[in-house]
C-alpha cells in the first residue's frame, strides 16, 4: 500500500465529487452549446448549478450512501457475526430514495426510518439532483433482486458512477469486482450495467495498492474477460486503451467513445481521460467537455485519477468550493478506519453513526 493511503482514499472520493460538480451544469448540453456558453476551450471551472457553485449531483449522493452501506455492513458483522451485505446496501439506497422524496414498496421501507444513521439526517442531502430513472424505479419496487434475478434490463451509468467505495473497502481486486457488480445489480440488471461497476471497483482497488494506471486497467480487463456476458464492456475498454495509445486528449476523441449515458461508455471515457492526461485538472476538464452525461464521466474520472494521484493533487480552487466536502472527508476517513486499520473496533458512538442494520 502507498505510505499515505488515506490521501489516495480522500483523493478518490473527493475527486469523484469534484468531477461531478464540474460537469453538473453542462450535463444535458451538446458540445456546441458548451462552447457557446463557456468559450472555445469549454468549461474550465465550476459554474452555478442547482443554485450554487460547486454543487454535487445524484452521483455523489449515491456514492455517499454506498459508503455508508458498506460501513454499516461491517458494523453488523462486528456486532452480530452474521451479515447479508447486499441487503444492508439495499437499505442504504432506500435511505437515499427517501432523500429524493420517494417511498419504496419494499418491506424494509419502514426499517430505514427506525435506524436512520447520520447521512439521511443531513437536510441538505434531501435535494433532487437529476436522479436516474433506473435507480428510482428499481428502489421503489417492492422486490429485492440480484444478478441472477435481475430487477430490469438497464445498463445506464447509475450503477458504475457510485461504485468507487467498493474499491476502497477491499484489498483484493477480484473481491472488489464481484462486490461492485452485486451492489450495482440492486438497480441495474443488464450485465454491462453491473459489470462496469465491478470493473471500476477493481480498478480503484488496484490503484490504491500503487499499481500504475495502464497496468491496472489491463489487469482488470483481463479479469473482466473471464466473466459471462462481458463482451460489450470489454470491447468498450479495449477501444479506450487503443485510442489512448494513438490519439491526443480532445473532446472529439472523447465523443468517439460515446456520450456516457450508458455504463460502458461512461467508464471508457473516464479511463481514456485518465490515461491521456498529465494531471488531475486536465483529466477532469477533458472528461466533462463533451455532449453527454458530463457529471457522471467527470465523477468516474475524478474517482480514478484521485485514487491514482491523491487528494493533494486536486486544485484547491475546486476543493474549497465543493459542496459536502466535510461529509465526504468524514466518510473517506471512516472507510479507511474500517478497512485499512488493523486495530479498529467499533464503539457505541460508531454504532450510533452507522447502525448495524
Amino acid at each position: 500500500m502507498p505510505p499515505l493511503l488515506i490521501d489516495h482514499i480522500l483523493g478518490c472520493l473527493l475527486g469523484g465529487a469534484v468531477g461531478d460538480a464540474l460537469g453538473a451544469a453542462i450535463e444535458f448540453d451538446s458540445l456546441g452549446e458548451i462552447y457557446a456558453k463557456h468559450g472555445e476551450n469549454g468549461i474550465q471551472d465550476y459554474v452555478i448549478a442547482y443554485g450554487r457553485i460547486g454543487a454535487i449531483t445524484d452521483d455523489t449522493q449515491m456514492t455517499l450512501f454506498t459508503a455508508e452501506g458498506i460501513i454499516r455492513a461491517d458494523n453488523r458483522w462486528h456486532d452480530r457475526g452474521i451479515c447479508d451485505p447486499i441487503g444492508v446496501m439495499h437499505r442504504a439506497y432506500l435511505r437515499w430514495l427517501r432523500t429524493q422524496g420517494y417511498r419504496s414498496a419494499h418491506p424494509d421501507n419502514d426499517l430505514v426510518v427506525q435506524w436512520p444513521g447520520w447521512l439521511v439526517k443531513i437536510r441538505a442531502l434531501h435535494s433532487q439532483r437529476a436522479p436516474g430513472h433506473s435507480c428510482l424505479s428499481a428502489l421503489q419496487n417492492g422486490s429485492e433482486r440480484s444478478i441472477d434475478n435481475p430487477i430490469n434490463n438497464s445498463k445506464g451509468c447509475g450503477g458504475v458512477m457510485r461504485a468507487a467505495p467498493a474499491g476502497i473497502a477491499f484489498t483484493e481486486p477480484d473481491d472488489a469486482f464481484d462486490f461492485g457488480c452485486k451492489l450495482a445489480a440492486i438497480t441495474h440488471g443488464h450485465p454491462t450495467g453491473y459489470l462496469a461497476a465491478g470493473f471500476l471497483a477493481a480498478l480503484i482497488c488496484r490503484l490504491l495498492s500503487g499499481t500504475p494506471i495502464r497496468t491496472a486497467v489491463v489487469d482488470t480487463l483481463h479479469f473482466a474477460k473471464t466473466k459471462n456476458n462481458s463482451e460489450e464492456l470489454c470491447t468498450a475498454i479495449d477501444r479506450a486503451l487503443s485510442l489512448a495509445g494513438q490519439s491526443a486528449g480532445t473532446p472529439e476523441a472523447v465523443e468517439s467513445l460515446g456520450q456516457g449515458w450508458i455504463a460502458e461508455e461512461a467508464l471508457a471515457i473516464a479511463i481514456f481521460c485518465s490515461l491521456v492526461s498529465p494531471d488531475f485538472e486536465n483529466a477532469l476538464i477533458l472528461s466533462v467537455n463533451h455532449g453527454g452525461d458530463s457529471d457522471s464521466t467527470g465523477s468516474i474520472t475524478g474517482s480514478i485519477y484521485g485514487a491514482l494521484s491523491g487528494y493533494q493533487m486536486i486544485p484547491h480552487r475546486w476543493l474549497s468550493k465543493l459542496e459536502f466536502r466535510d461529509e465526504i472527508e468524514t466518510v473517506s476517513n471512516d472507510l479507511y478506519k474500517h478497512f485499512h486499520s488493523s486495530d479498529f473496533s467499533p464503539d457505541s458512538e460508531e454504532y450510533n453513526r452507522y447502525p448495524p442494520n
